[in-house]
């Protein structure tokens, strides 16, 4: 009998797919024995490979992942990329960072810690995500990577409208030698070509998704590219991520406090930017690490694809170095609704059941469709005129917000009040109209320059609410005058809340904050408000220590109208 059987890993594989059990079957009838660690091994491999002529080709940057295997084999035969990416790795990790005199800041040790994770990133010569909480200066930390490699050539900062002018304001703040220029205004192209060293252009999203800007800004070769709020091209069919994943440069960072919002998809998409190809294909993603996650919580592919993502994704809670920071208290207000109200929403829930029962087949749009009929049901829930505008019928939920809103002025607090419906919102300031409560108010349509002076003037103390749309407020505000928050309607996704409750849980808060969710009892938000744990889950899982609606099936949806509360 042979002892030295040697098999190739393709046909070890081959073979292990035919067994069901520890042994495998070889081709002359003989029967290999493998331990459970060596499975583990091989089940690794197969995640972070493809097959590729006689061999296996790997992603370079999964030479983290792979390092445990690669250690164990005896003989390793790698081509030059291979090696060439191990060397540079362990280069970067030798890197001891020094942080940049011109910078006018002294940084937090955990944002200490963000800088030098990012310098050494870029020194590997690969992309970073910076993920970490809401309020933890994102921006900051990229300022300080950023007057370092200043010397070497521009930069382009890509950003929500709201937040372009929150990097103008830091920069002049924290980092004057930095030369800043506003896409948009003057001659584009005669400024991009005389573009230099300390150069920090800012650009919207908005500019970048229109085509010309985007072959224009494409046209550049960057020495740094940082997309903040990232999670804006979370979608790879979007204009903006298409102009986003068209743009060169030497180092690419995006900072996002919200990776991952409703599916694993934009995770991939993320990392087709800052590192293409490392997961695949969306079909490989899917097939080999988004399908069993998402589909039966397959923890050995969730450990594989953290393994696969952690060398890149910095993320730390305000929990974990914020010591400091007041304590944050979540309650969820039940809101009990009439008996008008109650028969209101049942009637537009049984209608909804009527109506979608007869949209079948492709192309019908009864995804779309079914969508529209939550939105109705949300409305209800959240005022009957809403969806009846003459009715009469008083909202229990308003009538709830009233009382909440008495007892904290009553005891001299500040309030962000959010929803996600602008005609929600004005109801509200109708009621506070007659009560004669002084608020500020901003939504989508607010231009950036009043924006700016509400937000201001809040900070100073003019107003005791600020009214807020959920998507217009989820970023770029510090509202820490403010240590209450009350979401009036439950949204899809539990980041999006999150992301607007930390405008007044953050750095620079000294009163402990409470979030109130006002939820009408036996409707559509309870069942929202129940999804929220298994985003939460989904996120923690894969990014410890480093719109759900979107991604439902049309029978999933269903079964939120279908089935009473």
């Amino acid at each position: 009998m042979k002892d030295d059987l040697v098999l190739d890993m393709r046909r070890l594989l081959a073979l292990m797919d035919q067994a069901k059990g520890r042994f495998v079957q070889l081709d002359d009838g003989r029967f290999l024995a493998l331990t459970h660690a060596f499975r583990k091994s091989m089940g690794d491999l197969r995640a972070y490979t493809k097959a590729h002529g006689n061999g296996l080709r790997i992603h370079p940057l999964a030479a983290p992942a792979l390092d445990e295997l690669t250690g164990e084999v005896g003989e390793l035969i790698a081509d030059k990329a291979w090696q060439e990416q191990k060397r540079r790795l362990h280069d970067a990790q030798q890197l001891q960072p020094e942080l940049p005199s011109t910078l006018q800041a002294e940084l937090r040790d955990y944002q200490k810690d963000g800088f030098e994770w990012l310098a050494r990133l870029a020194h590997w010569g690969v992309g970073a995500c910076l993920a970490d909480d809401m309020g933890l200066g994102k921006t900051l930390q990229a300022l300080a990577l950023l007057l370092t490699r200043a010397p070497d050539g521009p930069t382009l900062v890509v950003a929500p409208t709201s937040v372009c002018t929150n990097w103008i304001s830091e920069v002049a703040r924290f980092a004057p030698m930095l030369h800043v220029i506003t896409f948009g205004s003057g001659d584009r192209q005669k400024i991009l070509d005389n573009l230099k060293p300390f150069d920090l252009m800012v650009c919207s999203y908005g500019l970048l998704q229109q085509m010309r800007a985007a072959e224009m800004l494409a046209g550049v070769h960057w020495n740094m590219i940082i997309l903040d709020e990232a999670q804006a091209i979370k979608n790879k069919n979007t204009r903006r991520s298409q102009a986003a994943m068209a743009l060169q440069g030497d180092f690419k960072l995006i900072t996002t406090g919200t990776p991952i919002e409703n599916h694993l998809g934009e995770l991939w998409n993320l990392f087709r930017f800052i590192n293409p190809g490392l997961m695949g294909s969306e079909k490989h993603f899917h097939d080999n690490f988004a399908g069993p996650i998402e589909r039966s919580n397959d923890v050995v592919v969730r450990r594989q694809l953290k393994r696969l993502v952690q060398p890149f994704i910095l993320r730390r809670t305000k929990a974990q170095v914020l010591e400091e920071l007041p304590p944050r208290t979540e309650i969820v207000l039940h809101v009990e609704l009439s008996e008008e109200e109650r028969r209101l929403y049942e009637s537009l829930r049984q209608n909804a059941v009527q109506y979608l029962a007869g949209i079948e087949g492709p192309g019908s749009g009864k995804h779309l469709r079914i969508l529209a009929e939550l939105m109705k049901l949300r409305r209800a829930c959240c005022n009957p005129s809403l969806v009846m505008r003459d009715t009469t019928i008083p909202s229990s939920k308003l009538a709830v917000f009233g009382d909440v809103l008495e007892e904290l002025l009553d005891n001299k607090h500040k309030a962000l009040v959010f929803s996600q419906f602008v005609d929600h919102l004005q109801l509200i300031r109708n009621q506070l109209e007659r009560k004669g409560i002084r608020y500020q108010y901003l939504d989508g349509k607010t231009p950036a320059k009043e924006r700016k002076r509400r937000i201001d003037a809040f900070q100073a103390g003019d107003g005791d609410l600020f009214l807020i749309s959920l998507k217009a407020g989820g970023v770029g505000l510090n509202l820490t005058a403010a240590d209450y928050v009350i979401h009036m309607d439950p949204w899809w996704n539990p980041a999006t809340e999150d992301q607007a409750s930390d405008r007044a849980h953050r750095i620079g808060q000294q009163r402990p904050v409470t979030i109130y969710r006002l939820v009408c009892k036996q409707t559509i938000e309870e069942k929202i408000l129940a999804l929220h744990q298994h985003k939460r889950d989904l996120a923690d899982s894969l990014l410890e220590g480093t719109d759900m609606a979107g991604k439902m099936s049309a029978d999933d949806l269903l079964q939120l109208i279908s089935e009473p509360t």
